[in-house]
Formats: structure tokens, C-alpha cells, sequence
């Protein structure tokens, strides 16, 4: 399954390479919405609540009424992931906050999955030079995603894998690595990282993954019309 993606900054939707590099950015999200809208789920980041630097929250709840959407971007409590819930989203997405002192916090996984229940609960694990990377891929940890996985696996509905050292790049994204986390999980398994190509989605497609695009869709060079 293909899963379009808006990620929001400024009250705008956009695109950057590596998490930092601003490449694209369309102020009105109106016509991007109509374009997903025949999509059963969309993945909406909100840039500036993850980097703690306020929030889209208006913009995030507006597209939320419209679209099928799974929420991520600074959800580090328990109380942010049920506004974000309360907000219309189908689900949350965690990421730096699964982690502490370099390792998986179980004990922050096992309250947030007691609270929301684990079915919403989609564990974001990204990987950069083979390790797990939190704070805006900014810090690298001693353990590696299929470890992360593997830990996390009672606490959550799903897996979100993004491999870093793709991410925005559109030459295409490593699928070994993404089929070494989907051998270690039986949980629903998306993945994103620089995937661009039709091919790509198929192949995840019959491995069992579900592919998250963003700059290939953005700018043109894959065509939703094929899906």
C-alpha cells in the first residue's frame, strides 16, 4: 500500500532533504488534500512540535476532518498523544520518546500502550549507519533497529522504519535493511526512507510492507494516477 505523506512546518506543507534541507513547500494545502483524499491512510508530521518549536496544530486537526490520517511529530507524553488522538487522528506516531539512555524505554511504552491502547500506537524506528537515530536523526544509539523492534514489538500496533541515510534522496531506498525489520516483527510493518518508484512499492507490497513516498509524489516523479 502506497501511504502519501505531509509533513507541516510553518504552517505549510514541505519537504526536506535528510530531515534539514528545505527542497519544496506549498502553502496551500488544498489541492494536495484533494489529491490524497482517495487514499485510506495519509501520515501527517508536524515538524515543529518534533523539533519543539510550537506546533501546526489547527492545520494538523483541519486536514485530520478530511483525511485518514496517523499523527506523529513531538509526541513525547502521554497527554500529547491523547490530544493528538482527540484531534482526529486514527493513530499515533512515537519515535525519541520509545528511548532512553541509549536504550528502549519499556517502562514509557507500556503506559502509553495501557492509555491509548497498542492498536494506536505505531512505533517509529529510524536507523542511520545501521543504528537507531532520535532527536531529528540527531543521535545516534548503540542498538540497531531490528533490536528496537524486536523490544517494542507488545507495546505497539505497528512499525514505522525509516532509513535515514536515504531519506529524501529519491535514488531509491535499502531494501535489505527494511526486510531484515520486517523478518523480526510480526506487527504491520510501513516503511519510508527514500523509496521512489513504482517497482519499490510493489516489491514491499509483496513482502508485506506498506510504503510511506513524500518527495517522489511531491515533486512530480511519482505519479499517483498508477495507484
Amino acid at each position: 500500500m502506497l501511504i502519501p505523506s505531509i509533513d507541516l512546518q510553518g504552517g505549510r506543507i514541505v519537504q526536506l532533504v535528510q530531515g534539514e534541507r528545505l527542497a519544496l513547500e506549498a502553502t496551500d494545502p488544498e489541492p494536495w488534500l484533494a489529491r490524497f483524499a482517495r487514499f485510506p491512510r495519509i501520515q501527517l508530521i508536524d515538524l515543529d512540535a518534533a523539533k519543539g518549536e510550537g506546533d501546526n496544530a489547527d492545520l494538523v486537526a483541519m486536514i485530520c476532518a478530511r483525511l485518514p490520517c496517523r499523527v506523529g511529530g513531538g509526541v513525547r507524553t502521554i497527554d500529547r498523544a491523547e490530544a493528538v488522538l482527540d484531534a482526529g487522528a486514527h493513530a499515533v506516531i512515537v519515535s525519541s520518546a520509545l528511548f532512553r539512555d541509549g536504550a528502549v524505554d519499556l517502562d514509557f511504552a507500556a503506559m502509553l500502550a495501557e492509555a491509548i491502547g497498542p492498536d494506536r500506537v505505531i512505533a517509529a524506528v529510524d536507523s542511520r549507519s545501521g543504528h537507531v537515530a532520535i532527536h531529528g536523526w540527531r543521535t545516534v544509539l548503540p542498538i540497531t533497529a531490528v533490536d528496537a523492534v524486536r523490544a517494542l514489538e507488545p507495546y505497539c500496533g505497528e512499525f514505522l522504519y525509516t532509513h535515514v541515510d536515504t531519506e529524501g534522496l529519491m535514488h531509491g531506498t535499502d531494501m535489505e535493511a527494511i526486510l531484515a525489520v520486517r523478518r523480526a516483527t510480526r506487527r504491520r510493518l510501513t516503511a519510508a526512507g527514500g523509496i521512489t518508484t513504482r517497482a519499490e512499492i510493489d516489491r514491499l507490497h509483496t513482502e508485506g510492507v506498506d510504503a510511506v513516498v513524500g518527495m517522489a509524489i511531491y515533486t512530480g516523479q511519482l505519479a499517483l494516477d498508477d495507484f
